[in-house]
């Protein structure tokens, strides 16, 4: 059912071809129904290919090669790589007697120690500023966790307003469509029947034509 709407200029500002919460024809005939449901099966399958305007996926972390590899690690499902500890070990000269090899085993020596007190600056912080900077993290998720909730809320309210005047506005033109076609049978069988009175007299009236040329024959 197609119902369509004029502004001033009386040119369609609207077409509706459906009122869901106004037509049940497919409830009232099963028939129309199974009629659909055939049709529905004789379409063909959605194209696997998208149209050719459909613009091309974009390509994340084009400039970040570790941000790219990372990405298609754990698309590819791959699990994450152990974790290297050979530079927290401190491993001595394996040729007591090679210079070099005690040179690198002392910068690292002095790297692990320089490691060890940069932890140990950040615990300390971490223990004088660390509860503080999460109960004020806490508190802004919260508040965040608030705000998309009661965004969520009105998206749920506008939605149900949404719908209660559309199906309102159905229903208001469900009336109108129901009166109108009742209306219509009414004129619809009105012709017919003022159709079936005009054969009714054009027959009599060839009747009477008939029985008067008889009589002026019989005159």
């Amino acid at each position: 059912m197609a119902v369509s709407e004029t502004n001033g200029d009386a040119q369609p500002s609207a077409i509706f071809d459906s009122l869901p919460y106004y037509d049940n024809e497919l409830e009232q005939y099963p028939f129309l129904k199974e009629k659909v449901e055939r049709e529905l099966g004789r379409e063909g399958k959605p194209p696997q290919t998208l149209h050719p305007r459909v613009p091309p996926a974009p390509t994340l972390f084009a400039n970040h090669p570790l941000l790219q590899a990372e990405l298609e690690r754990v698309s590819n499902h791959q699990p994450m790589p152990q974790l290297d500890t050979s530079r927290y070990q401190l491993p001595g000269p394996t040729t007591p007697e090679n210079e070099e090899q005690w040179l690198e085993a002392l910068q690292n020596a002095r790297a692990q120690l320089e490691h060890q007190k940069l932890r140990q600056t950040n615990l300390a912080l971490l223990q004088q500023y660390g509860s503080n900077a999460w109960r004020i993290h806490n508190y802004t998720n919260e508040a965040s966790a608030k705000d998309v909730e009661k965004a969520l809320e009105d998206l749920k309210n506008l939605t149900t307003e949404v719908n209660r005047e559309r199906k309102n506005f159905q229903t208001r033109l469900g009336t109108q469509l129901t009166l109108l076609e009742t209306r219509w049978t009414e004129l619809i069988s009105s012709i017919l029947q003022i159709e079936m009175a005009n054969v009714a007299l054009e027959v009599e009236i060839d009747r009477i034509n008939k029985r008067e040329v008889e009589l002026a024959a019989a005159l």
